[in-house]
């Protein structure tokens, strides 16, 4: 006589962002049937793409990047088969304005060393500036700090690191991989950003870049749930939920649905409102209630010709941190060859901007980085600096109302635009 197999446990997932999805493969894959909602009519949450209306051009929400030290995102790209979607980069350029150049890269030492010789060669960074770094270093490399309630641009300063120091180096590192200003960052934070990345080996500081859309790149997740017997419902929003005895009840779209378990992979402000009113759910309403975001800005820049033959850079002594050369990035792109011009996207984090009315103009001067100056002429290239040169622009990933990008005229004056050649988009982030 055989046994009936025992069926499987079910599991709703609710949010396809990558949580979501990294949580859907894992309990696929492990025998569980899953079932994933998501509210939108795409997956990837924040990580997705969509196509820009003045151009055709297929955008990424903002530009994602990877370093070898996320060794569980690399596993989930490779169980979702999308890990040779991912271009790897060993060296990072520094473009300082008017357009010198410094490069970091591993040498043959060992770690926490293989970085030094570059470092110490970089042009960007005076003797008392790397020498104030290294002291910095040493102290990360036993261990992290403790939490003391101290920020980590205060525990610099404390420990001696000049003002071209921060600015340069570690502003210009934490605040892209943290979306967060140095005096709002906690020193443990920082300090595991810094040993992961720079301190535990060449391969760790490696950074790597998709090559196809975000949506493109996280469809593969769903796949590979459908492909475990598994259900990825689109448009379905979870209103709210209820635990009971053995199952737990969600309600979507208004109708009730019955699983064994239920995982929640949604963005903060949306966990608060599915909560149901109950005094265990209470308690993690009123800790959701003190978070707040830090946005981060994509602008995207469409040139009629060639202006790098960079893949990305760091921009210092800007408001914006990187420069990604898209065309050059992106397979479909790079397969048409680069005689069809530059398509660029610069990224702005914890871009703090207010609201413009609807009936105003956003401007970006010239001091701070016009349209036309993101990138200064260097050896390998320039975003051109002149009124005849044809740009669209395009902006992402803010919670602003853009309505034109400001052009530089070749003075000190940034000449407002509301139409023509230069256009804006913008896309919450």
């Amino acid at each position: 006589m055989t046994s009936r197999p025992i069926p499987s446990s079910t599991v709703a997932i609710a949010g396809g962002g990558l949580a979501g999805l990294a949580a859907g493969c894992a309990l696929s894959s492990a025998g569980f049937r899953v079932t994933l909602f998501e509210r939108r009519p795409f997956l990837g949450g924040r990580a997705s793409s969509y196509q820009h209306p003045g151009t055709g051009e297929v955008v990424d929400n903002c530009q994602h990047v990877l370093l070898g030290c996320c060794t569980n995102l690399i596993d989930f790209y490779r169980r979702t088969g999308v890990e040779n979607k991912i271009r790897w980069y060993d060296s990072l350029t520094f473009l300082e304005p008017g357009g010198r150049e410094s490069v970091i890269k591993p040498s043959g030492l060992p770690a926490p060393l293989h970085a030094m010789p570059s470092f110490l060669g970089a042009r960007c960074l005076g003797l008392a500036d790397k020498l104030s770094i290294g002291r910095v270093m040493a102290a990360l490399a036993p261990a992290a700090p403790a939490e003391s309630g101290e920020t980590f641009l205060a525990w610099l300063k404390r420990h001696g690191q000049t003002e071209r120091a921060i600015e340069r180096f570690w502003k210009t590192i934490l605040v892209s991989a943290l979306n967060e200003d140095l005096d709002q960052v906690s020193v443990p934070y920082a300090a595991q950003v810094i040993r992961e990345s720079f301190l535990k080996s060449a391969d760790a500081g490696r950074m790597g870049v998709p090559t196809v859309p975000l949506t493109d790149l996280y469809n593969a997740a769903g796949d590979l749930i459908r492909s475990c017997g598994g259900d990825v419902q689109f448009r379905a929003g979870m209103e709210t939920f209820r635990n009971e005895a053995s199952d737990v009840t969600l309600v979507v779209n208004g109708q009730e649905q019955k699983f064994d378990y239920l995982v929640l992979a949604v963005p903060f402000d949306v966990l608060a409102k599915v909560l149901p009113d109950s005094p265990a759910a209470s308690t993690l309403a009123e800790k959701v209630g003190h978070l707040t975001t830090s946005p981060i800005t994509g602008i995207h820049l469409w040139f009629d010709r060639i202006i790098s033959d960079l893949d990305h850079a760091v921009l210092l002594d800007r408001t914006i941190q990187w420069m990604f050369h898209k065309s050059r990035l992106v397979e479909s792109r790079e397969a048409q060859g680069n005689g069809k011009g530059s398509y660029i996207e610069v990224v702005v984090s914890s871009s703090i901007f207010s609201c413009c009315p609807r009936s105003e103009t956003f401007e970006v001067h010239r001091d701070q980085g016009s349209a036309c100056d993101l990138l200064a002429p260097s050896r390998s290239g320039s975003i051109p600096a002149t009124a005849g040169d044809s740009v669209v622009a395009g902006i992402s990933g803010g919670r602003f109302c853009f309505h034109g990008m400001a052009r530089d005229d070749g003075g000190r004056r940034a000449q407002r635009l509301s139409g023509g050649r230069v256009s804006c988009a913008c896309r919450r982030h």
